[in-house]
């Protein structure tokens, strides 16, 4: 099924999440003056990033998995197929303590995931109703990734409601 609208606001909405609203009165998921995913991670130590919420997977962990995924994404955006037919899902969920250097890498590897998504999601494609629900399922992935990075480090939560412009 073609996707010539939708596109956008696939687009716009991954947006959001990723880098913030564009402008002050265009959030639909989070709240304005957000800053997104990718700079409140850049707020975030090495320290910060190793740390987990009750036993659970380290900030780091979930960041790593993002990247994955949008890779994956990306593979499939550019050369068709099912790239996660051998995804090795389980290897971002080890990563516990990392130091600067590889948390810079993670970060910089989740924003340039990040920006090739958000190309590929400029451009009206066919895709079968499976494609169509995993290019949904990429934007409510992102989102609940960010909750859960925000759950565990006080320091990448977005401003409290009616702190905002």
């Amino acid at each position: 099924m073609p996707t010539p609208d939708l596109h956008l606001a696939l687009r716009q909405l991954f947006s959001e999440l990723a880098d913030g609203p564009a402008e002050s009165g265009e959030a639909f998921i989070l709240n304005s003056g957000d800053i997104g995913l990718l700079r409140s991670l850049d707020k975030l130590s090495a320290s910060d990033a190793s740390q987990a919420s009750e036993g659970g997977a380290t900030i780091a962990a979930h960041t790593q998995h993002v990247r994955y995924g949008l890779l994956l994404m990306n593979r499939w955006a550019t050369e068709g197929g099912n790239p996660f037919a051998d995804a090795t899902w389980d290897e971002a969920w080890k990563l516990s303590d990392v130091n600067e250097p590889q948390w810079e890498e993670i970060r910089r590897g989740l924003r340039q995931e990040s920006q090739r998504w958000l190309g590929a999601l400029e451009s009206s494609r066919e895709a079968n109703a499976k494609e169509l629900n995993g290019m949904i399922a990429s934007i409510a992935h992102l989102a609940y990734h960010l909750g859960a990075i925000r759950q565990i480090a006080r320091r990448a939560r977005g401003p409290k409601e009616g702190t905002f412009a």
